[in-house]
């Protein structure tokens, strides 16, 4: 068996055995969140009844655990909206609430579990009764008939891309030449917009899955031939896109968009798993959705890209925004070194709900599943200690290779506060200086203002209350790297990295200014509200350079 197929089955071997062991509601349903999980865990337990490998490692009978799969999926059929004359015709509820029969229709179900479920009943119908056949053809029926999907591209987002992948495989599967065609010509401009400009959407989790999904589901089940291959072409741009920002399961760089499972720590990570199996998948698993059941094998230069990190690189892409909130593009810039990667977005944009995370230090996904990412930020809108993906709308940044500098104003009304999160380690402190390894990375972080430390269960939350402007200067260094700058331990690094601690200058202008000599004995220097600086850049970076920002 292929390695990416021992991988799906132990996530279907993970999700079924939690499908099988949890009783079932009055509702009969396990669940009254989302209705997709009910969806999607009764997925895994019909695929653990048809692997008799996976039924006999979790003990389970087969035939029952088919039935209780068939039991609620049968349920889930029986609560999408069958009226013809209803504005939601077609849909499913969300939440459930406390009354599933009683919960309004939302759209978000339809869009992506419409397509798996086709794939679903592909894919295990001849297992199934004909019973649930009957529903699910019925409610198929009802998909292809509402008008959800039949939209114009405009923003190239996972909405879209979702609909062009139904356009696709209702157009294939009810013969609805006219339809097929309109998903054709969206996948090819679709395709054409991503090789030209790029995705718009960038490093937004859980919402990449969703065009994996989507697309991997459409190249599945429509036996076209031009279209498959327009389709393995998309699907082949996704995968070297991802791994372009893959570290050992984690996702480097900026990003416009995360819930709280993906920032600070990266918990969607099934995908990954199931296509590079560089980590161990992890016991608490968030938003599997169907990776477990889904497969699309990556390009080998996708694999070379994820696996080869021995040698440091530079990577420099411009996105290109196609929606109506953002109208300029945005420029990233991203060092990836072998335990961690370093970088972020030039430009702060208030994208949707306020999620764009503009810079961190990423590490790959940690086997204690601690947080995996460090950063500082100016809080903003939406902003909780218990949800640290807010940032404010102000801040200056300087990316230079493994060092990040970031300077934030206090204007009148703001938080007075700047706030971090650390992954845990090994940390000394130093006044307003900290020193610590995290695993195999040495890093050193220098704030302007004095801070308090709050050890939380997976984290360190920082804290720096300041009355004026304040700032942070962070160097990471491989432990490769350090060993051969004769730095052994984190005392030999702490020892070397106070005596480059940063100087904090107030201009003429009383805006802030700082300068920073790095290991490398290059002078970095950053003003609020100037425009970056780099001087004594060294001509002999060891790095490679990909994409352009200008």
């Amino acid at each position: 068996m292929a390695n990416e197929q021992s991988r799906q089955r132990e996530i279907v071997c993970q999700l079924a055995s939690r499908a099988w062991n949890e009783p079932l509601l009055g509702s009969g349903l396990w669940r009254h969140d989302d209705i997709r999980n009910n969806m999607y865990d009764a997925s895994y337990l019909a695929a653990a009844s048809s692997d008799s490998v996976c039924s006999d490692k979790l003990g389970i009978d087969r035939q029952e655990a088919m039935a209780k799969a068939v039991s609620v999926l049968g349920r889930v059929l029986e609560l999408q909206d069958k009226n013809r004359a209803s504005d939601t015709f077609g849909h499913w509820p969300l939440g459930l609430g406390d009354k599933p029969d009683e919960a309004q229709p939302n759209l978000l179900p339809a869009e992506l579990m419409g397509v798996l479920i086709v794939y679903f009943q592909q894919q295990y119908g001849a297992q199934l009764p004909e019973s649930l056949h009957q529903s699910l053809n019925e409610a198929i029926e009802a998909l292809y008939q509402s008008t959800y999907y039949r939209v114009s591209l405009k923003a190239f987002n996972h909405h879209e891309a979702k609909y062009t992948a139904t356009k696709l495989i209702f157009g294939y599967r009810f013969k609805d030449e006219e339809l097929l065609e309109r998903g054709r010509l969206d996948l090819q401009q679709t395709l054409d917009r991503v090789r030209a400009l790029g995705l718009p959407e960038y490093g937004a989790l859980p919402w990449f899955w969703h065009w994996i999904q989507a697309f991997t589901c459409a190249y599945e089940i429509v036996a076209v031939h031009d279209i498959r291959e327009d389709l393995a072409s998309l699907l082949n741009e996704l995968w070297n896109y991802r791994a372009t920002y893959y570290l050992k399961g984690a996702w480097t760089g900026g990003r416009m968009r995360s819930l709280g499972h993906d920032l600070p720590r990266d918990g969607n990570v099934a995908f990954d798993y199931v296509q590079f199996g560089d980590f161990s998948l992890p016991q608490a698993l968030t938003r599997v959705e169907y990776a477990g059941l889904l497969f699309y094998p990556a390009p080998e230069s996708a694999i070379r890209t994820a696996m080869n990190r021995d040698l440091p690189q530079i990577i420099e892409r411009v996105i290109t925004p196609a929606g109506e909130e953002v109208k300029r593009p945005l420029h990233s810039y991203l060092y990836v070194d072998k335990g961690f990667a370093a970088g972020g977005i030039w430009e702060r944009v208030k994208e949707y709900d306020n999620e764009q995370h503009r810079w961190g230090i990423d590490f790959p996904l940690r086997q204690d599943c601690g947080v995996n990412r460090l950063y500082i930020m100016q809080p903003g809108e939406g902003y909780s200690d218990g949800d640290p993906r807010h940032a404010g709308e102000s801040g200056q940044l300087l990316f230079h290779r493994n060092v990040i500098i970031a300077l934030y104003p206090l204007a009148d009304g703001e938080d007075g506060r700047l706030v971090g999160v650390l992954p845990k380690g090994e940390w000394m402190r130093v006044d307003h200086s900290l020193f610590g390894r995290i695993d195999d990375v040495f890093v050193a972080l220098y704030l302007h203002d004095d801070f308090t430390l709050t050890e939380e269960v997976d984290r360190i939350k920082l804290t720096s209350r300041r009355i004026a402007a304040g700032g942070v200067v962070v160097e990471a260094l491989s432990a490769d790297t350090a060993v051969r700058k004769q730095l052994n331990s984190l005392k030999d690094f702490m020892s070397e990295m106070v005596n480059h601690i940063p100087l904090w200058s107030v201009s003429l202008h009383e805006s802030l200014r700082v300068e920073y000599e790095n290991l490398d004995g290059e002078m970095l220097a950053l003003t609020l509200h100037e425009e970056p600086q780099r001087t004594r850049r060294s001509m002999n970076d060891s790095v490679e350079s990909e994409g352009d920002v200008n």
